[in-house]
C-alpha cells in the first residue's frame, strides 16, 4: 500500500466522524470502536496512522517506561495499550510536549495519563480511560512496539487509521480502510440528504426510505 494512498485514506478518515465510522464498521461486522477511550478535551480532534506499544508490569530491575518517542514518525498516532490499567500513568507533560513538537497527530490510551493541562494548552490529542497523578516508572514497562495490541476492546495492529473526536475513537483496519471508508461517506451523504429534506418539510420516515439510510446501517450477511 502506497503512502500517497495512506494519506489520502487519512484525509478521507479526518472528514469524517466517528459516529458515521462506528455506523459503517458496524455495517462491516468490525469492532472497531474503543470502548470507554475518551478526549480529555472535547475539542481533541484526530486522524492518523498507529504506531503502538505494549505494556506490562515492570520487571526486578524495571525497564523503560517511554524512551521511544523520537524514533516516531511525525503524523502518526501512538496508541499505548496500558491493559485499562488506571493506577498508573504512561503519559505525561515531557512525552506530550515532544510529540506536539514532532508533528504527532496524537496519543490513545488504554489507561490514564497525567498532566492533562499541557495538552489541553498546546491542543495536543491524548484519549485515554482517565487522568491521574501517580507515574508508572518501577510499575510498568515497554514491552513491545509496533506489535497487534488492544485499546478498549479493539484491536489495533500498526499502520490501522485511527480517527478521534469527542465521542472517542475508532480503529479501521488497514486491510478494510477502503471499504470501511467508502460505506461511511455514502451515510454521511445520505444524512446530509435527509436534513435537507427533513428541512424542506419531509416526514423523517420518508427522508430515510428515500435515501436507504437503514439499509446503509444493515450489517452485511
Amino acid at each position: 500500500m502506497s503512502s500517497e494512498h495512506n494519506d489520502n485514506n487519512v484525509v478521507r478518515a479526518a472528514k469524517l466522524d466517528t459516529a458515521t465510522l462506528s455506523d459503517a464498521l458496524d455495517k462491516h461486522g468490525i469492532d472497531g470502536q474503543c470502548y470507554r477511550i475518551a478526549p480529555r478535551d472535547d475539542a481533541f480532534r484526530l486522524a492518523g496512522r498507529a504506531y503502538t506499544l505494549k505494556y506490562g508490569p515492570a520487571s526486578h530491575p524495571p525497564g523503560t517506561v517511554g524512551d521511544y518517542i523520537d524514533d516516531v514518525p511525525p503524523g502518526s498516532v501512538l496508541v499505548l495499550d496500558n491493559q485499562g490499567r488506571d493506577d498508573a500513568t504512561v503519559w505525561g507533560d515531557i512525552l506530550t510536549e515532544i510529540a506536539h513538537r514532532r508533528g504527532i497527530a496524537g496519543t490513545v490510551i488504554d489507561g490514564v495519563c497525567r498532566d492533562v493541562a499541557l495538552c489541553r494548552e498546546l491542543g495536543y490529542p491524548v484519549y485515554a480511560r482517565g487522568h491521574w497523578m501517580r507515574t508508572g516508572k518501577d510499575r510498568v514497562q515497554v514491552e513491545a512496539t509496533n506489535v497487534p495490541v488492544n485499546i478498549g476492546k479493539a484491536r489495533v495492529a500498526p499502520g490501522d487509521l485511527l480517527r478521534g473526536d469527542a465521542d472517542g475513537v475508532v480503529v479501521i483496519p488497514q486491510e478494510h480502510e477502503e471499504a470501511v471508508l467508502a460505506t461511511a461517506e455514502a451515510i454521511e451523504a445520505a444524512e446530509n440528504g435527509i436534513r435537507e429534506a427533513a428541512r424542506s418539510g419531509m416526514r423523517l420516515d420518508e427522508a430515510r426510505a428515500q435515501f436507504r439510510y437503514h439499509q446503509l446501517q444493515t450489517a452485511e450477511q
